[in-house]
């Protein structure tokens, strides 16, 4: 089997369920042999900042000289970014040959009458291979919710963290906060603890009331002293109970991700449960990227790439313009999904950007560009419709470059996917 054809064997399948539940994925671990079992986890849910988190956790685990498994989803340009092995892609060879052995299991299944969805076989694929590898720790993240995600047929894990909850996925995960909230704490256990990014005051009272119904201690990252010496859209300088620290994510939200994940990590070395020198959590730190996050692609003129694609991480995007680039005219490059909160992000960028142009994305689920660039022009944004992702950065970018201006690419981690490559290539051509 060749790596393409094993890269086609997955995307076959469905890519989303039919029917919700766990059943489908606890008989096809089964029949793996229950490799998750083999494994000690953090298991990471929430709306924003889940891959910020994770990002953190696995750096400053490998650092500490644990070997680290890493799920996260989606991936921005190479599928291999969903399963990590100390911060490293694993192999095609490596991915090729778990589909090999496993998917015949599916076929089974299959025959039987039980259809396993594209998450669900990617999940158990990195189960798996974090198993053969022998992984110390692996770093969960949860694809939607938490209670019924395919991530959760883990034992107990060394902890559940909770990123900020937001509207979102509202026809699956529920229509309100709380209902939301209720479904991010089904990765909560006992036998093990909880922690929690600053949320709102509907998400924090559904947590505390977890956390105390089923007898965990609950550590909230504002118990986590932190003073903050430097922002800036390099990084961000600032020290965690003393701890000295560097982040290369910029943004006030980071800083709150990265004291997320430290107080996870914290914790479990006040236990004992695990041994991280503050070196490590300096180096590991500092070491921790999560592509497209706010992230520099280009300094004159700036250009920033950003996965915002709901409300709340719409808010911090906003934040962090009004921060680093403050009186700087803007030209936006954005495309959704039409499933997203598409009008209600619109609103929270009015007036944020000297002209938008929209790019289609390469999803059944994308929004037309021109149906985008229409929401665009009634909030009274300047708009033009591109023809693809590529054409419409070109745009934005010639027209800031001649204006000293900026350019923000923001609306989805798909679109993120489809232009980074295209950026870092045209940045790092040879100049004449």
């Amino acid at each position: 089997m060749t790596y393409e054809t094993a890269l086609e064997k997955i995307h076959s399948l469905l890519t989303f369920g039919s029917r919700p539940g766990l059943d489908r994925m606890r008989e096809l671990m089964r029949r793996l042999d229950n490799p998750q079992d083999k494994l000690r986890y953090i298991h990471v849910a929430g709306t924003n900042g889940k891959g910020s988190v994770c990002a953190v956790l696995s750096s400053v685990l490998t650092a500490a000289d644990y070997k680290t498994g890493l799920f996260i989803s989606p991936y921005i340009t190479d599928f291999r970014e969903r399963i990590q092995i100390n911060n490293e892609m694993i192999s095609k060879e490596t991915l090729t040959d778990a589909v090999e052995k496993t998917f015949p299991v599916l076929e089974e299944l299959r025959e039987e009458g039980i259809i396993i969805t594209e998450f669900e076989y990617v999940n158990a694929l990195q189960f798996y291979i974090h198993a053969q590898a022998g992984c110390d720790i692996v770093v969960l993240e949860t694809g939607m919710g938490g209670l019924l995600d395919c991530t959760n047929v883990i034992n107990p894990p060394l902890g559940a963290v909770i990123t900020s909850i937001g509207l979102d996925h509202t026809a699956v995960l529920g229509e309100t906060i709380e209902e939301i909230a209720a479904q991010k704490c089904g990765i909560i256990k006992n036998g093990s603890a909880v922690f929690t990014s600053a949320q709102c005051d509907e998400a924090m009272a559904v947590i505390e009331e977890t956390a105390e119904r089923m007898n965990v201690p609950l550590i909230k990252s504002s118990d986590i002293k932190v003073n903050i010496e430097e922002m800036t859209l390099e990084g961000s300088r600032f020290t965690a109970d003393n701890i000295s620290c560097f982040i290369k994510l910029a943004g006030r939200h980071q800083i709150e991700n990265a004291v997320t994940a430290l107080s996870a990590l914290f914790y479990l070395r006040k236990k004992k449960i695990l041994s991280i020198s503050d070196e490590a959590f300096m180096d590991g730190l500092e070491s921790a990227e999560n592509p497209a996050r706010l992230e520099l692609l280009n300094k004159e003129p700036v250009v920033l790439l950003d996965g915002a694609h709901n409300p709340d991480g719409i808010t911090s995007l906003k934040e962090a313009i009004n921060t680093f680039l403050p009186d700087v005219p803007i030209f936006g490059v954005t495309g959704m999904l039409a499933d997203k909160d598409v009008d209600r992000s619109v609103e929270l960028l009015k007036g944020m950007f000297k002209k938008v142009f929209t790019a289609p994305i390469n999803n059944p689920r994308a929004l037309d560009a021109e149906a985008l660039a229409e929401k665009y022009r009634a909030s009274q944004t300047e708009t033009e419709a591109g023809a693809s992702p590529q054409a419409a950065f070109d745009k934005a970018f010639e027209a800031a470059k001649n204006n000293n201006c900026a350019v923000v690419i923001c609306g989805s981690l798909y679109l993120a996917g489809e232009i980074r490559p295209y950026i870092i290539e045209k940045f790092n051509q040879p100049t004449e």
